[in-house]
């Protein structure tokens, strides 16, 4: 497949698959990302996927039909590569989906990549070599920080438009970094990047609510599948946050060591997913370090068994299936950064992700009575105006309640003045006029 197969990827997270497909592309695989999704992708998905399916699921195959059906493509040398990860939901079941439509659209012989780690199929003609997953790591790292800049800075910039044009500068560097670069230049581009977008003037004498985007994996990262949630918030003036990508890689290599644990079984596998953490954490390293010099208050990268003990308090961490208690994590995680305000995106019927996100809305709340959360369905179906209506009633609340913070932190101040002034004038009138 590397000489004579172009292979398709569905998009999913736009800013990390960007560059994912030059990664691949850099170990000799000539892949093209699926950019466009439309009304017409929704309907495409929908003729060939039931519509009792997620509202991914309907997406990613409406998608693949779609480029196969515009004649882009030679179809006797054309594949498409879906990931697999042994989990209850999207993670395994979109193969099946994925061939099943292909059968219906008369596209059987198309053959279908599993990019899987698990040993659920063989992938014959595409394989994981260690420079390809080396690539694929500095990639979501890359990814991760420029989602960082281009969400902080674009929300307070002074001259509209530099941050994402610094954004696409870098976005074209890393590119090229992730082709050849050695460790050394790896770890300076990541200062270089976090100095380049240090030097973005900012205006922040109006303080913005800080709103986290958390849900099912596809639908807080898509643009269309969240109907842009992102840009509404902005529009209506959250500086939004979205979680690192790297952060869901990490809950999936614990997955193993949870199921190990509770079950009693083989403990070599859990050493293995132990040791893929701990080399996340090293080139995660000068992310943090990079981060911590910067004045403009990133969020730093999770430390996932932090964030597993802490949602212990909330549900069981045996919660596996779709984004598990990693999702409720990510909440609690955004809240004791002071990111109160949270959107909470998942299509419309999907169990597991309603019982880690909605249904565990009022034990946070207990638990941090300034959460302030809106869960949103997502479908082909959903009225987009409902949607709107929340993200608006979160809005106000959340300005609302930075406006209260702020009168109470301006009072404590004034009172605090003036309790010093008091001891000051005190102090000086006990002073003798005179000192032998």
């Amino acid at each position: 497949m590397r000489k004579n197969y172009t292979i398709l990827m569905p998009q999913m997270a736009p800013i990390h698959f960007e560059l994912l497909e030059s990664a691949v592309r850099a170990s000799g695989y000539h892949v093209e990302l699926l950019r466009e999704c439309t009304m017409k992708t929704v309907e495409t998905g929908l003729k060939y996927v039931n519509n009792d399916a997620c509202y991914p699921s309907i997406l990613v195959t409406g998608q693949m039909i779609e480029a196969l059906q515009s004649g882009k493509y030679d179809l006797n040398k054309t594949a498409l590569i879906m990931s697999q990860t042994g989990g209850g939901c999207r993670a395994t079941n979109y193969i099946g989906f994925i061939r099943k439509a292909l059968k219906d659209a008369g596209f059987e012989n198309i053959p279908v990549i599993s990019f899987n780690i698990v040993g659920m199929e063989k992938m014959p003609g595409f394989k994981l070599t260690i420079p390809l997953a080396e690539r694929m790591l500095k990639m979501v790292v890359y990814a991760d920080l420029l989602q960082k800049m281009l969400t902080k800075n674009r929300a307070y910039e002074v001259y509209k438009g530099e941050t994402k044009k610094l954004f696409d500068t870098w976005m074209e560097k890393c590119k090229k970094l992730l082709e050849k670069s050695t460790t050394k230049e790896f770890k300076q581009s990541i200062y270089d990047i976090v100095n380049d977008f240090e030097k973005i003037e900012l205006d922040t004498s109006v303080q913005k609510p800080k709103v986290g985007i958390v849900g099912e994996v596809l639908i807080k990262y898509h643009p269309f599948g969240n109907n842009f949630v992102a840009d509404l918030l902005e529009k209506e003036g959250a500086e939004v946050i979205l979680p690192d990508f790297m952060g869901f890689v990490k809950f999936m290599c614990t997955h193993k060591v949870t199921f190990n644990h509770l079950l009693n079984v083989s403990k070599t596998s859990s050493k293995v997913m132990k040791a893929a953490i701990k080399l996340i954490d090293i080139l995660e390293k000068d992310v943090k370090l990079a981060l911590a010099s910067s004045s403009k208050n990133y969020l730093p990268p999770c430390d996932i068994w932090h964030l597993e003990d802490k949602v212990k308090d909330v549900l069981s961490i045996g919660n596996q299936t779709g984004e598990g208690w990693f999702l409720t994590a990510e909440m609690i995680e955004y809240i004791e950064n002071d990111i109160p305000n949270i959107v909470c995106v998942q299509p419309f019927a999907c169990l597991p992700n309603h019982v880690v996100g909605k249904g565990v809305i009022k034990t946070i709340r207990e638990k941090y009575p300034d959460a302030n959360i809106s869960p949103i369905d997502y479908d082909p179906g959903a009225s987009e105006a409902n949607q709107t209506n929340r993200i608006k009633l979160l809005m106000t609340v959340a300005k609302d309640n930075l406006k209260t913070k702020q009168n109470r932190k301006q009072a404590l101040e004034t009172e605090n003045e003036s309790m010093f002034s008091g001891m000051g004038a005190k102090n000086i009138a006990t002073i003798p006029e005179k000192i032998d």
